[in-house]
């Protein structure tokens, strides 16, 4: 069995509205609460993180199980949404929908069409974001496939 081990250097030597920065591999970037949360909106931040991580897996998942499959896309897109609650000034990270939009080659055959669908679906299953947010994030996946 492989394990793969990632690491992250992270610095904040400010206060709640204050800044900071984050280091691992090719991401680094300052850090700092949103401003939908009453922060000073430096960088990027934990939720727009987390969506990336989730949408990047999707996404990249779906590119390797097409490839898999021979199913020619001509382009693959996504816009994903993420939906933090707050209730009684507690914040917790709610949904999750995916919104990809798949091109096929013009000369793809229905059956292969009806598959890409369903890689579409058990793309999602088989991220490793989407598996070690399962249980806590809802995901939602509305795919456009042209």
């Amino acid at each position: 069995m492989a394990t793969h081990h990632f690491h992250l250097q992270a610095h904040w030597p400010d206060g709640r509205n204050g800044s900071g920065t984050i280091s691992s591999g090719q991401l680094q970037t300052k850090v700092s609460i949103p401003p939908e949360m009453n922060g000073p909106g430096i960088g990027t931040n934990p939720d727009e993180m987390l969506l990336g991580a989730a949408a990047t897996c999707y996404i990249i998942t779906l590119a390797a199980m097409l490839e898999r499959s021979n199913i020619e896309k001509k382009d693959l897109h996504m816009n994903s949404e993420g939906i933090v609650d707050v209730t009684n000034g507690v914040f917790t990270y709610k949904k999750i929908i995916h919104r990809p939009t798949l091109t096929l080659s013009p000369t793809t055959t229905e059956r292969d069409r009806e598959r890409a669908k369903k890689l579409a679906i058990k793309a999602e299953s088989s991220c490793m974001i989407s598996k070690a947010l399962k249980g806590n994030v809802d995901i939602e996946l509305e795919l456009t496939l042209l």
